[in-house]
């Protein structure tokens, strides 16, 4: 599991400075043994009307690509 959760780090360093550009970011929460991942999206990312958006066709776009073995990205709250 660590080495999937390298993987996806790795996804997530991709696609951040676009998250940053616009005041916001994201944090992996998890990795879980059904290869979903969760994130908390944070900054301007977490209340933009736009942040399905950005977690389907940006976020989960990048580390399914990077890491064909997840299965779900999955958006959690604090």
């Amino acid at each position: 599991m660590e080495d999937l959760t390298t993987r996806v780090l790795s996804a997530i360093a991709l696609i951040r400075p676009f998250l940053n550009d616009d005041g916001g970011d994201v944090e992996l929460v998890e990795v879980t043994q059904n290869r979903e991942v969760k994130v908390k999206l944070t900054g301007s990312c977490r209340d933009c009307s736009m942040k399905q958006s950005t977690l389907r066709g940006g976020i989960e776009e990048t580390i399914r690509k990077a890491v064909p073995e997840i299965k779900a990205v999955i958006a959690v709250e604090d």
